[in-house]
C-alpha cells in the first residue's frame, strides 16, 4: 500500500467517524495508548537512575533539592510521586529520620505529590520552598523555622555635651521619640544594623561602642505574629550634622538625655534606656555596657560575637 493510500485510509478515524455509540475510536485507542506508554518511559528513564539522591547530615537526615537531581523537565506528578516513593523506601531502610526536601519554585507541581507522603511545608525563601517528614520513632524532632524578627535602634551619645541623637517617625499615630533604628537584615551583626540605620534615618556617621539592652515580645503584629527582638546599641558619633530622611522621619534632634529620660512624648523603653544611659554618663559606661568580642565558633572557618561585661585584666584568659 502506498504512503498517500495510507493516509487517506486513517483520515476518517482522526476525524473521529468511526466513533459509535459501543466502539472504541481506534485513534484515541492509540493515543492513551502512546500516552500510558510514554508515561511508563517516563518513569523508567527515572528510575533507571536510583533513588533521589540527597546529602546526609549529621542528625541522621538526608537534604534532596530537586534542582539538582536532574529530573527531566517534562516529569509527570505521577512519575515523580512513584520516584519519591521509593526514595523514601530506601532511606527508611538505610536509617535516615528525616527528609528535607528543597522544591524550586519551577518545580511547585511537585509540592502536592510530596504532601500525599506525609511531606509538609517547613519553610520558604524567595525562589524556592523547604518542605520536611519525620521517619524516625515517636513525635518529630525536627526543628521549626526561624520564628524571629531583629530590630536594632541605636542610642549615639556626644558624651561632650550629654545629648542623644532621636527622632519622631512619621508614620506612627503618636509622635513618640525614640533612638533611630531598624531591622537587620540577614548575615548582618547588630552593631553594623545600629550604624546603618542611624546614617539612613539621621544622615549622623557613628561607630558601634556596646549594647545597652534587648526587649523581647510575642505574637508581634509588626512581625506577621512571630516574635520580635528588639536590640538597642551605644554609638559614638563621627559627625554632628543633621541631615534627616523626610519619608521615614518627622523630626530628628540631639535631644538632652535628661529630658528624654523624663518626657511624656516618648515610649516606655526609651526612657528607660535614656536613664541607663545617664547613669553610665556620671559612673562610667563600663558599669553598662555589654561590649562585643568575636571568637572562633566550633564549625571549621567560621566566627561568632559575643556581648559581655569587660571582665577586669586579672580575670582574661
Amino acid at each position: 500500500m502506498s504512503a498517500s493510500a495510507f493516509v487517506y485510509k486513517l483520515l476518517p478515524l482522526l476525524r473521529g467517524r468511526c466513533c459509535g455509540k459501543l466502539r472504541l475510536c481506534p485513534a484515541r485507542t492509540a493515543v492513551r495508548a502512546f500516552s500510558c506508554t510514554g508515561d511508563r518511559s517516563q518513569l523508567h528513564r527515572v528510575k533507571g537512575s536510583g533513588a533521589l539522591t540527597g546529602k546526609v547530615d549529621r542528625f541522621g537526615g538526608v537534604t534532596v533539592n530537586l534542582a539538582d537531581t536532574g529530573l527531566p523537565e517534562d516529569i509527570s506528578e505521577s512519575s515523580f510521586s512513584g520516584l519519591l516513593k521509593d526514595s523514601l523506601v530506601q532511606w527508611k531502610a538505610d536509617g535516615r529520620v528525616a527528609v528535607w526536601l528543597r522544591v524550586p519554585i519551577s518545580l511547585s507541581r511537585f509540592a502536592a505529590a510530596a504532601s500525599a507522603h506525609g511531606f509538609t511545608f517547613h519553610h520558604a525563601k524567595d525562589d524556592h520552598a523547604v518542605l520536611s517528614v519525620w521517619l524516625g520513632e515517636g513525635e518529630s524532632r525536627l526543628p521549626g523555622f526561624a520564628t524571629h524578627q531583629i530590630g536594632v535602634a541605636g542610642a549615639v551619645v556626644d558624651e561632650s555635651n550629654g545629648k542623644v541623637l532621636v527622632v519622631q517617625d512619621r508614620n506612627k499615630t503618636k509622635n513618640a521619640w525614640k533612638f533611630p533604628g531598624g531591622l537587620s537584615d540577614p548575615g548582618e551583626n547588630i552593631g553594623a544594623t545600629a550604624v546603618r540605620e542611624v546614617f539612613e534615618e539621621t544622615g549622623v556617621r557613628s561607630e558601634f561602642r556596646s549594647l545597652l539592652s534587648i526587649r523581647q515580645q510575642h505574637n508581634h503584629p509588626g512581625a506577621f505574629g512571630m516574635s520580635d527582638m528588639y536590640i538597642i546599641c551605644r554609638l559614638s558619633p563621627l559627625t554632628y550634622d543633621i541631615n534627616f530622611c523626610t519619608q521615614e522621619c518627622l523630626r530628628c534632634e540631639w535631644l538632652d538625655l535628661t529630658e528624654l529620660a523624663k518626657t511624656n512624648e516618648t515610649t516606655p523603653i526609651t526612657s528607660r534606656v535614656a536613664r541607663v544611659l545617664l547613669h553610665g554618663l556620671k559612673q562610667g559606661f563600663d558599669k553598662i555596657d555589654l561590649t562585643m568580642e568575636e571568637l572562633p565558633a566550633v564549625y571549621s572557618g567560621m566566627f561568632y560575637q559575643l556581648y559581655h561585661r569587660q571582665l577586669l585584666p586579672t580575670l582574661k584568659s
